[in-house]
Parts: C-alpha cells; sequence; structure tokens
C-alpha cells in the first residue's frame, strides 16, 4: 500500500465532557497519510464539530505546516485583525495567540468580528505544557438553545458591537492587526470591511464594527451563537488588569470591549452568564505532543486554558468563509 491510500481509521472515541477523539498509527510520511485520509477526517469534523487527533506525532513547523495544507487544499488565509499578536511561521501558519499563561482566553469563534474568517480551524500541539493549556470546545448551536431566551433574541435582533483601540504598548498594534501600519492601507482596509475608525492625537487608532451575534451555518443552515461577546469584554479581563487600564488608558481606551449592537453597555452579569453557559458546554482534552486538533469554527467555539511550562502549538486559519453566506440576523453596517 503506497502512504497516500487511504487507510482504515479505527473508530472515534466518545466520552462524556472531552471532545471527539481518533488514535491513528500513520504509516510513512504523516502528510502524505493526512492527505489520503482528508475526506474522511473532515467527515467527522462535519458530524462532530471538532476531532482531536493522536498519534500523529507532529514536532516540527515544516511537516505541520505540510498536514495542514493537506488537510484544507492549501486554503489558508491571512490573520487579519487579531486581538493579540501572533507569531508567523509562514503564510497562513501561526503560533496560537500570545497571551498570559496565567490568564484564561474564554471561549470564542475565531474572527467572528471580520467579515471574512476561516471555516476550518486546525491546531497542532509541538509541545505540550506541564499542566492545564487545553484547546477546549463548546457547541455553537447547544449553546445557543441554553442562554436566556430574552438575551438571543435582542442580540439576534440588534447584533453586537466591538470596539478597539490599537497603540504600541496593549495587545495587537496596528501593523499586527492590519498587516501595515501605513494610514492610508489602514483606512482603505477599514472601509472596505465596514469598520468606523478614528486616529487619536497621540497616534493610537480606535474603531467600531457591528456584526451579526448568530449566524447560520453555510452548509446545514443551523443557527450559530458566533461572536466573541464575553471574550472580549471588559468583565472577563482579570480584574487587577481591567482596573490598570481603565486607569492608564480610560474606559473608552481599552484594547478592545463589546456593547449591545445599539451601543448599550454589558454589564456584568451578562458577560458572566455567556461565560458560564459556555462552562457548561464544555469539552476538554489535555494536550499530548504531537496532537492535531481540528474545529469547525462556525459551529464550534473554542479557548484557552491556563497552563505551567512551555506550550507550543500552532495553528492554521483554513477555509475562508464570507459572513454574507451566512445569513447572519443582523445587517452589517458602520456604526452611527
Amino acid at each position: 500500500m503506497s502512504h497516500a491510500s487511504p487507510t482504515h481509521l479505527p473508530d472515534i472515541e466518545p466520552a462524556p465532557g472531552r471532545p471527539p477523539l481518533l488514535r491513528v498509527e500513520p504509516d510513512g510520511d504523516v502528510a502524505d497519510w493526512a492527505a489520503a485520509n482528508r475526506e474522511v477526517l473532515r467527515a467527522a469534523v462535519a458530524e462532530h464539530g471538532s476531532l482531536l487527533v493522536r498519534g500523529l506525532g507532529l514536532d516540527a513547523p515544516g511537516v505541520t505546516e505540510d498536514v495542514f495544507r493537506r488537510l484544507t487544499g492549501g486554503r489558508l488565509m491571512a490573520d487579519r485583525e487579531p486581538f493579540a499578536p501572533r507569531r508567523s511561521y509562514s503564510e497562513g501558519v501561526y503560533s496560537s495567540s500570545k497571551w498570559p499563561p496565567n490568564q484564561q482566553m474564554c471561549m470564542h469563534h475565531e474572527l467572528s468580528y471580520a467579515l471574512d474568517f476561516p471555516g476550518l480551524l486546525l491546531f497542532a500541539c509541538l509541545v505540550a505544557p506541564e499542566a492545564g493549556g487545553a484547546t477546549a470546545v463548546a457547541d455553537g448551536p447547544t449553546v445557543l438553545q441554553a442562554l436566556p431566551a430574552e438575551l438571543v433574541e435582542r442580540f439576534e435582533r440588534e447584533g453586537w458591537l466591538l470596539t478597539r483601540t490599537y497603540n504600541d504598548e496593549i495587545g495587537a498594534s496596528v501593523a499586527e492587526a492590519f498587516g501595515t501600519d501605513d494610514r492610508a492601507e489602514v483606512e482603505r482596509y477599514c472601509r472596505a470591511a465596514d469598520i468606523e475608525f478614528a486616529w487619536q492625537d497621540d497616534g493610537s487608532l480606535r474603531t467600531r464594527q457591528h456584526r451579526s451575534a448568530v449566524v447560520h451555518h453555510p452548509v446545514t443552515g443551523r443557527r450559530c451563537w458566533f461572536n466573541q461577546i464575553a471574550f472580549l469584554n471588559e468583565w472577563t479581563m482579570d480584574p487587577e488588569v481591567r482596573e490598570y487600564l481603565v486607569d492608564v488608558y480610560g474606559p473608552d481606551g481599552l484594547p478592545f470591549n463589546t456593547r449591545f449592537g445599539n451601543g448599550d453597555p454589558l454589564d456584568e452579569d451578562i458577560v458572566r452568564t455567556v461565560n458560564e453557559v459556555y462552562e457548561a458546554h464544555t469539552l476538554r482534552e489535555p494536550w499530548h505532543s504531537g496532537d492535531l486538533l481540528l474545529v469547525d469554527n462556525i459551529r464550534t467555539s473554542h479557548s484557552r486554558e491556563p497552563f505551567d511550562g512551555p506550550r507550543e502549538v500552532l495553528a492554521a486559519l483554513g477555509e475562508p468563509v464570507r459572513l454574507t453566506d451566512c445569513a447572519p440576523t443582523t445587517e452589517v453596517r458602520m456604526t452611527a
């Protein structure tokens, strides 16, 4: 049998509280194995929303990139408007977002505030941490059903608002977020992406963008809670960090914050409720070095838990999807 021939995959292991797990023993080149089994793996992701593949032995950026490209047919997208900086290994292959190891990175759907976002996320753990650090997942339609109906109805009707302040001190810089610090280029990007922008006297950039909080999956048509309302809100920050940032930059100068679509602020109870619903439906499995995790980004949210020790996880944003292909429940518009 050639390395490119499809192999029989063992059954996916279901377990309460854990993402679907597939143990494999590839014979030969793992990129060839990934190409040969692409359709089977993608069918599993379509069925379950995510899939953790264990046994590939991914241990270097080069082979990991090959696997990512084989599984997506090379359809990897650049990371634009990230909320935190990443290291770029090659075009379309990045480190996980740089975030303090002792702080939770709450559930979110990648680039859910953009007009184009990945349909598939690919993660590879080259070095597993000593403790913690799982990339956990939660099912968007399930979360949507579990949230208070009146809260969902308001977000469906109004959408959500993301406000950001870019500077060179906290969060992603203008250059890291937009791929350039040329003002004319940044402004051109913002206009094309329906982002309101304003340059401040100190040279920083403030933006506002209005997005739909609920979308329909482009393949299945299922309604999905698809946003970063809770994660990028001030009440999800570590209290001491929030207090410091408000003291230094003012309440309007936070690196990011979220509101109801009409501009009303979110109170702490709303943000806590959303995060509690996420936690009730979270699936988690500690990383093993060499693991591969595939996530349907529209259906499934993901998080990163605090960790100890070195942790190296590579990420790729695969198979771009346009918001307009997801029947958003709120019209995207420039804010007033």
